[in-house]
């Protein structure tokens, strides 16, 4: 869905040279002078005509601030917002004090996003406003645990489903309507995150017994889902000019540890850490870096690095270091990560040329293909 309309922010400024194409367009995509589509158009005429890049071509490049106020106003919309749920909880109930903080945070968003572009107070006001929205439908609804107004969604009662789904549903409506709005790239992110919990208590009211046994599988399978989703949006825009590449890093961002924790925990815990589980921990992380590599994009491999510290532990305790496990369990996976970001480039170059030429042409930076 594009906008036209003034949206924060969240591309990379230069290195302190004169703006150059590249540049140029992502600030006229994010003043709203043009749209998406139009900034992709006028990336190819550049290249077509033989202009070189004015930047690095195969770096993720993601703006959180803008400045020093970034800080400083989220700051303050943390403060301001925690004590109004607070207080919305104390004089107001679940119900109505959720929201009032999402009554609050869209009226914020309406300054900070859409009047000042602001990027990092832009993503605070959008989950401060999801998740109260959220919170609210599911108190109205009756999804509550343990006497706390917040929702239990660690394991809700099969007669809590439906409640649940409900509660999924409106938040999926809430953000969608935000994004509509505002156009903040995590709101997609957001959005697909309350879809998924849809599917999960859809599937529960329906198999209860099934969704809790299969709860890893359904995991892995929405984070394929997500991860193919993000990979629409990358490859609506390889060369990264748009707001399509941020939507795709948030969505890259969530699809990870969808992805990456039913399988890594399950093969960490088992046999007690034995050596052939830790090693095949340790060759999934090594499959994840050539994806990652591929696709440009780190945060998939950045959720099994958690799962490579304890595979590097679990060996080195089998080698029989049991008195410095932790440090040199550090070290290595330091090592790993030191080594994987200083070969970055050329290791993309040599998995690119390594793919199908048309697969590579059409993966973000299609550098070497």
């Amino acid at each position: 869905m594009e906008q036209t309309s003034p949206t924060p922010d969240f591309s990379v400024p230069g290195d302190g040279r004169l703006p150059g194409p590249t540049a140029l367009l992502r600030e006229a995509v994010a003043r709203g002078i043009i749209t998406d589509d139009q900034a992709l158009a006028l990336d190819r005429l550049v290249r077509e005509g033989g202009t070189a890049p004015d930047e690095p071509r195969d770096d993720e490049r993601l703006r959180f601030v803008t400045g020093f106020a970034d800080i400083f106003v989220t700051l303050g919309l943390v403060l301001f917002l925690g004590a109004a749920t607070y207080f919305g909880y104390e004089h107001l109930g679940a119900v109505a004090g959720n929201a009032l903080v999402a009554v609050l945070a869209w009226g914020l968003s309406e300054f900070f996003t859409r009047r000042r572009r602001m990027a990092l107070p832009s993503i605070v006001l959008l989950l401060a406003f999801a998740h109260a929205g959220f919170s609210a439908l599911a108190a109205a609804l009756g999804v509550t645990g343990h006497g706390m107004p917040w929702p239990d969604l660690v394991g809700p009662h099969p007669f809590q489903a439906l409640p649940l789904a409900g509660a999924a549903l409106g938040a999926v409506l809430l953000v969608a309507a935000h994004y509509r709005r505002f156009a903040v790239p995590i709101t997609v992110a957001a959005g697909a995150a309350a879809t998924a919990g849809l599917a999960y208590a859809l599937i529960l009211a329906t198999a209860p017994a099934f969704a809790r046994s299969a709860l890893a599988g359904l995991l892995f399978a929405a984070g394929l889902a997500v991860f193919a989703l993000a990979m629409r949006f990358d490859l609506a825009d390889p060369n990264r000019l748009t707001r399509r590449t941020d939507i795709a890093f948030w969505l890259h961002l969530l699809a990870a540890p969808l992805m990456v924790h039913p399988v890594l925990s399950k093969l960490a815990r088992a046999d007690g850490g034995a050596s052939g589980a830790m090693l095949a921990v340790l060759a999934i992380v090594l499959v994840l870096a050539v994806v990652a590599i591929a696709i440009d994009r780190r945060a998939l491999l950045v959720s099994g690095l958690v799962y490579a510290g304890i595979a590097f532990g679990s060996l080195i305790r089998a080698a029989g270091v049991t008195g410095a496990t932790v440090p040199a369990s550090l070290l290595a996976l330091g090592v790993f990560i030191l080594a994987l970001s200083a070969g970055w480039h050329p290791l993309r170059a040599r998995v690119l040329r390594a793919l199908p030429r048309p697969w590579a042409a059409r993966l973000p930076h299609p550098i070497g293909a």
